[in-house]
């Protein structure tokens, strides 16, 4: 059997960052280039061979369209070299689950698509950089690997990208699986998958957009009143992700103001700020009398993405979005 190629493009975050010591509680993220960061895993003996192209050097929090359509161009490249068995994107943990929900539904399932990062810079006592690293290649190395849309690969836990969410600010597991399990439990000298692929031979659900309207998440809470919804449609919001309290609720006159903007053909979803549960329709809130889309298991910055590349294909009838939020 070949050797697997594996093309990682890299992005920065916290997996190519430097402390500076090994017990410092701050570091600067994607300050490692990704020769130096990709250097010591020559002596880990991995059975793959490693290209490496570099598409920025920052934390997750800076990502934005300038990035996402690079990584998706170089992915969509790498698909169509049949010398690339599978990649690899190093990225920040912060917005990993955006990143990768992205490129889960504008790319083709053909060849594995691996996110991987870390909770501690690479000079921290006990980081869990190169662990993880060594665990995606495992992961995008096995031909059982395609067919199951992008994946995110940390804590020796294989995640689906439309699945994962960061849910820990700091902890070692930082990530979770929702509303479905993991796919696989990996360690850098085995991978067990729980199932077969589940989307063998999909071509990419949307294309890949030209540009990103802007669509904005409103968070509820106690006491608001619909100014901020109003300052939103004033600055030309093209759609609005309510985080809102348990089912997706606010208060009676955020609603009305909501409302008003599906009225005037700004799509309008409702998912929650709560850490983990569905959102359906008609809990709570009347969402076949308001033109409202209920968000089920995506939350809030996962429905945003999802949001703006429906709108940007012209997708903005509530039916059709909601068709697209119930798609699993």
């Amino acid at each position: 059997m070949s050797t697997p190629c594996i093309l990682v493009l890299g992005t920065g975050g916290t997996i190519a960052g430097s402390a500076g010591s090994a017990t410092s509680g701050g570091y600067s993220a994607g300050g490692l280039p990704l020769e130096t960061m990709l250097a010591p895993l020559a002596a880990l003996g991995l059975d793959a061979a490693l290209k490496g192209q570099e598409i920025a050097r920052i934390g997750s929090q800076d990502i934005g369209f300038a990035e996402w359509q690079a990584l998706h161009a170089a992915c969509a490249d790498a698909m169509n070299d049949p010398a690339i068995t599978g990649i690899i994107i190093t990225h920040g943990t912060d917005t990993a689950e955006e990143t990768g929900f992205l490129l889960d539904f504008t790319l083709p399932t053909t060849k594995p698509v691996v996110l991987v990062g870390a909770m501690r810079p690479a000079d921290a006592v006990g980081t869990d950089g190169m662990r993880n690293f060594a665990n995606a290649v495992k992961v995008a190395s096995d031909p059982q690997a395609a067919g199951r849309g992008v994946m995110l690969v940390m804590g020796d836990a294989v995640l689906a990208a439309r699945d994962a969410r960061k849910a820990a600010t700091a902890a070692i597991d930082a990530f979770r699986s929702f509303p479905r399990g993991a796919l696989a439990r990996v360690t850098p000298a085995r991978l067990d998958w729980f199932g077969p692929p589940h989307r063998a031979g999909e071509g990419a659900r949307y294309p890949f957009p030209e540009s990103l309207p802007r669509v904005a998440i409103l968070t509820a809470g106690a006491g608001m009143d619909e100014q901020p919804v109003e300052a939103l449609l004033d600055i030309g919001a093209k759609g609005i992700v309510l985080a809102g309290m348990g089912q997706g609720n606010a208060p009676g006159v955020v609603i009305a103001a909501l409302a008003r903007a599906a009225a005037r053909g700004v799509p309008v979803v409702r998912a929650t700020r709560v850490d983990e549960g569905l959102v359906d329709r008609n809990v709570e809130v009347d969402d076949d009398r308001h033109g409202f889309v209920a968000a089920r298991a995506l939350g809030p910055a996962k429905a945003r993405v999802l949001l703006m590349v429906l709108a940007a294909n012209g997708i903005t009838d509530a039916g059709a979005v909601q068709a697209a939020f119930d798609a699993g």
